[in-house]
């Protein structure tokens, strides 16, 4: 089963991986031989965190993103023995590479499930647009109030 899982999982990185080397090289111009081996430790990152969760599972149930997480935080911390070397060589990486990914993985989840989201009808999506008004509205205040303090504008 967990062999399984493990396959399944590296399936779906490597699909995440191809969307990221092209994001990276069309989107941002990096070099693809510097940026290959950013995505494949990011990956292993992911995939080591994924299967760690999923060993978890059986006595505590916590976020599989918690796991990866704190994978990839212990190493880039300054105590890690490789941290120069994760941070140089995932420095090569776009940082909206990843996010260009999630969003297309975001609006097939949205796809799948809209049938749902029709049901909840008008009022959710009043609230949706209110949610990320009200969000884009009080971050460009503190932001413009930090860069005041700071002096920068």
């Amino acid at each position: 089963m967990m062999k399984r899982y493990v396959i399944s999982q590296t399936a779906l990185l490597c699909l995440v991986s191809v969307i990221m080397v092209l994001t990276n090289l069309i989107g941002y111009h990096m070099p693809l031989g510097d940026s290959i081996l950013g995505i494949f430790i990011l990956d292993a990152i992911a995939l080591f965190g994924l299967s760690l969760s999923k060993l978890m599972s059986r006595f505590i149930h916590l976020p599989s993103m918690m796991y990866v997480s704190l994978t990839a935080l212990l190493l880039a911390c300054p105590i890690s023995p490789i941290q120069n070397w994760i941070i140089e060589t995932t420095s090569q990486v776009a940082f909206m590479a990843p996010v260009t990914a999630l969003g297309a993985f975001a609006g097939i989840s949205l796809g799948k499930d809209l049938k749902n989201f029709v049901k909840m009808g008008w009022k959710m999506v009043l609230v949706t647009l209110l949610v990320i008004s009200g969000t884009f509205i009080f971050s460009a205040l503190v932001a413009d109030i930090v860069l005041r303090l700071t002096h920068v504008v």
